[in-house]
This record gives C-alpha cells, sequence and structure tokens, in this order.
C-alpha cells in the first residue's frame, strides 16, 4: 500500500485503536514543460529577491503572513508545530449522523482508512456497525497544516473517509433557482421515459478521459512526425420544442433495438429459405442412392 497521508489514533468513547488514511484518488492529468521558444531548452523559475535583486535560492527562504500591506511577520515551522491541536495526533469521532442526511457537496478528498498494528479488532467493530446502522462518523483530524471534519462511511471492504468542507466554503449561489411550475406533465412523463431507456448499472471503469486520450495520441503523432488531425466540432441543434426534443430523444434510443430486431428477422428468414433449398437437394440424393 502506498505511504500513509496521516498517521495516529482514532477515538470514539472510550474506544481507541491505532489508524492510518491512505489517498484513495488522484486525478489524472498529462503535463507540460516550458521551453524557450528559439531552442527549446528547459526554463527553470527562479526565486527572485526584489530589494537586492537577484536570485536566491530556496533553502534561504522562510514563510511570511502580510498583515499589512507590505509588512510581514516570519513564521517557522516549529512555530507551526508548536500550535498544531491534538487532532494531528488524534482523530475524535464527534458525532454519528444518518447516512441520507450528508449532502455530497459537502465531500472534498477521499482516503482509505486502515488499521495499524493491534487496532484490526476495533477497526473491524467499527466498520461493521457503520455497515449495519447506515450512519456516518464525523470527526475531526488536523493534517496538511488545517484542521479537518472528516466523514468516515463503510466501503465495500473497509472504512472509506473524506474530508469536508466547512460551511462557510460553500458558495451559496442565490441566483440558483428551478421554477418546476415550468414543467408539463406530459413532458415529465416523457423525460421519465427517456432516463429509463438511457438506465445501466454504475461501471466506472467503462468511462475515460477522452481529452487526456486525445492529447496523448496528438503527442504521439508529432514525435513520429505526423499532422495533428482536429476533432470536429459538435453539432447541438437548439430545443425548440421540448416535447419533440424529447420524442425524437426515445425515437434515437429505440432504433438501435430495432434495428437489431429486424436483423435477427431478416437471418431468421435466410436460414429457413437455406433449410427449405436443402431439403430437396437430400431427396435427390436419397432417390438416386434407391436407384
Amino acid at each position: 500500500m502506498a505511504a500513509s497521508v496521516w498517521r495516529g489514533h482514532l477515538t470514539f468513547g472510550l474506544v481507541s485503536f491505532p489508524v492510518r488514511l491512505f489517498s484513495a484518488a488522484r486525478s489524472e492529468t498529462i503535463s507540460f514543460n516550458l521551453l524557450h521558444k528559439t531552442d527549446h531548452s528547459r526554463i527553470r523559475q527562479v526565486t527572485y529577491c526584489q530589494a537586492e535583486e537577484k536570485p536566491v535560492e530556496r533553502a534561504d527562504l522562510v514563510k511570511g503572513y502580510e498583515y499589512e500591506k507590505g509588512h510581514y511577520v516570519v513564521i517557522e515551522d516549529e512555530d507551526i508545530k508548536k500550535v498544531a491541536p491534538k487532532t494531528a495526533k488524534v482523530m475524535e469521532i464527534l458525532e454519528f449522523v444518518k447516512a441520507d442526511q450528508v449532502d455530497p457537496i459537502y465531500l472534498e478528498s477521499s482516503y482509505y482508512m486502515a488499521p495499524d498494528e493491534g487496532g484490526e479488532k476495533p477497526y473491524a467493530l467499527l466498520f461493521e456497525a457503520l455497515r449495519q446502522s447506515s450512519y456516518y462518523a464525523l470527526a475531526k483530524v488536523a493534517m496538511h497544516n488545517r484542521e479537518h471534519i472528516i466523514i468516515l462511511r463503510p466501503g465495500a471492504k473497509g472504512i472509506l473517509t473524506h474530508t469536508m468542507y466547512y460551511q462557510d466554503e460553500i458558495r451559496q449561489v442565490e441566483e440558483f433557482r428551478t421554477d418546476t411550475s415550468l414543467v408539463k406533465d406530459k413532458e415529465l412523463d416523457m423525460a421519465k421515459m427517456l432516463i429509463s431507456s438511457l438506465e445501466a448499472d454504475f461501471e466506472p471503469a467503462k468511462y475515460h478521459d477522452t481529452y487526456r486520450d486525445n492529447l496523448q495520441k496528438m503527442i504521439e503523432d508529432k514525435i513520429e512526425g505526423k499532422g495533428v488531425v482536429e476533432t470536429p466540432e459538435p453539432k447541438v441543434a437548439p430545443v425548440i420544442d421540448i416535447m419533440e426534443a424529447l420524442k425524437r430523444s426515445l425515437a434515437e434510443k429505440r432504433k438501435p433495438a430495432q434495428a437489431a430486431t429486424a436483423s435477427a428477422t431478416e437471418a431468421e428468414a435466410a436460414e429457413e429459405q437455406s433449410a427449405e433449398t436443402a431439403a430437396p437437394k437430400k431427396r435427390q440424393r436419397r432417390t438416386r442412392a434407391v436407384g
């Protein structure tokens, strides 16, 4: 398993046991380096001192907080460690909440929680209790230079955790409104039918990043000296009559099924015709054999 991002004790009530957190997911993207346009040499970022008008080494840098314009207070790493709350070493469960009350908008980063040595039994107990009760746990933990509220929930094989955005970090958009009185019953029924026609099991493995794939192919083509093929522009027709658009959408979804049915019918007809053609030949062979 990968290196842990946090290691300490999880506590709830008087129960305490050692655990570790591991990153559960990360974004994958294609990164580029900056090159000098004329000779394609790699560009190196330089830290520059404005007062002395010269580059400085990273070893000579310290953290500073600007409390007034142009005025800074220097913050040392040791200062940060001294004020770290107890949750830097101990993750304390504060309360348990019903799973269906947690709005996914609050979920930030995802982690796997694993028991550390000696914590296997209480870990299994908490996992099974969460799984059977349909509750999530809310805990406090300090990592990455801040204190997080973290949600613990049962996964397929163990406990998954998610750092949670605080209430003041969720953007409140006052203009975000939905007037459901605009929806007609027939349109709603048709929309539900379209949803049913697109229904499928959740299989994340079948989705992939087309943009990243196209970038990778473009890079490989350029390495081989091939030209870059432009992606065709999508054609999006404006919706004039929503009912007509829904009907056409459903018709488009039925076409593959109709085509498959037609192909099956044609195949059956061809098979019957082949059987009928083959039958006289067999009778002819029998006649010749008797004679």
